[in-house]
């Protein structure tokens, strides 16, 4: 009777530490996101202050314009 409590008592143990281990990896795979983060600050910035943004854009599409061009 005392073996089959301690096997009991194990089995939980080895449930409640493997939903403690998908909790903990649930909770890394929502924080390694790191293109959602920079994208999302690019919004705020883009938000907070357009006409910046907006020239920033211009003087990217300029420059990329500029190189890239055939001749």
């Amino acid at each position: 009777m005392a073996q089959n409590q301690s096997q009991a008592r194990r089995t939980q143990e080895r449930r409640r530490a493997g939903s403690e281990g998908g909790r903990i990896a649930a909770h890394n795979r929502s924080q390694a996101r790191p293109f959602d983060d920079v994208l999302e600050s690019v919004r705020t910035y883009a938000r907070e202050r357009p006409e910046t943004f907006a020239l920033a854009c211009f003087g990217v599409g300029f420059i990329l314009g500029w190189r890239l061009k055939p001749w």
